[in-house]
């Protein structure tokens, strides 16, 4: 697998970086931001009188206006509002305009959103899901997710951890599992390669929203240092679920092993600025104060030359 992982990114650095489009010009590739927050979002169950900022759960959409297709990472709880967000950007050519879903894993803002796609709402025909092999198996073996293989309502594309799978048009993703809990599948992040005017390919992002530490990440992922693995990308999507130790009121922080935001600026703050620029904390959750985008810890986050995502960001992939 290490071996895989290596040959992966050995391969990356052949490749050239994208040219430069007019802001004139409409992107024929696009990636948008339909939710930043953690599976519950927020406000979150029981805490209704929160007033902070709306959060819908993690998930990004691309457009592949060449090809006529779009494309969802992550099937949340909120799939109607942030369908309905893509569709006001790029109108589906028909039907629901989903021509494939990728799964980090079966946890609730992660996959739940499939459950949208059944009978008993849009009734779809054969959407795609790519997941890794548990995460696979899990759907097709557990209800009621069992019952939308068996209606047709999804075709489940099972994915080999590392390898890269071709889509329409000549995009490219790969899976890379990541250390988590892991009750019911395993768990990967996605890095997702698109074909250049040149007829070679870029390797664009990178999206961990979810994982448990930097340490794990890397052994994962071929021992390749961040600052390594940034060179290859424009944008770097990575689990920002919470600020820093101490966040949650009562509860043990150590018992839930994300890598924290303070944790990651410092381990990368030596970095060039291009590189730390390409890293967009998502996932946090309702206590992290960045979900506030006029917090002292927000603003920190983009004096150090760091970025947040937020719903309704988008980056041209050209």
């Amino acid at each position: 697998m290490i071996r895989a992982a290596n040959m992966l990114f050995a391969s990356a650095a052949l490749w050239l970086a994208a040219p430069a489009l007019a802001e004139t010009e409409q992107c024929d590739r696009e990636l948008v931001v339909l939710g930043a927050g953690q599976d519950a979002g927020a406000p979150q169950i029981g805490n209704a009188s929160d007033t902070g900022p709306r959060l819908l759960p993690s998930s990004l959409g691309l457009i592949d206006r060449e090809g006529g297709r779009r494309y969802l990472f992550d099937a949340t709880p909120a799939i109607t509002e942030q369908l309905a967000m893509l569709d006001a950007i790029e109108p589906p050519v028909d039907g629901l305009g989903i021509d494939g879903i990728f799964l980090t894993h079966a946890h609730i803002g992660h996959y739940l959103g499939l459950a949208y796609l059944g009978r008993e709402a849009a009734g779809a025909k054969n959407v795609p899901v790519y997941a890794l092999p548990r995460m696979a198996d899990f759907l097709k073996t557990n209800g009621p997710w069992s019952q939308l293989v068996e209606l047709e309502n999804i075709d489940i594309q099972e994915m080999e951890p590392k390898l890269l799978s071709r889509l329409w048009n000549g995009i490219g993703v790969a899976a890379s599992p990541v250390p988590h809990r892991d009750e019911y599948s395993e768990t990967a992040g996605f890095n997702l390669f698109v074909p250049l005017r040149s007829g070679t390919f870029q390797w664009m992002v990178g999206y961990f929203p979810d994982f448990d530490s930097w340490e794990g990440w890397r052994e994962e992922n071929g021992n390749i240092e961040i600052g390594e693995y940034l060179t290859y990308l424009r944008y770097f999507f990575v689990d920002a679920t919470f600020y820093a130790d101490g966040e949650l009121t009562g509860r043990d922080m150590s018992e839930i092993p994300h890598p924290r935001v303070t944790e990651t600026m410092d381990m990368l703050k030596d970095l060039p600025a291009e590189l730390r620029a390409k890293v967009h904390f998502i996932h946090y959750n309702h206590t992290n104060p960045i979900r506030d985008p006029d917090s002292v810890e927000s603003k920190e986050v983009l004096a150090r030359g760091f970025n947040i995502a937020r719903r309704g960001d988008r980056f041209c992939l050209d």
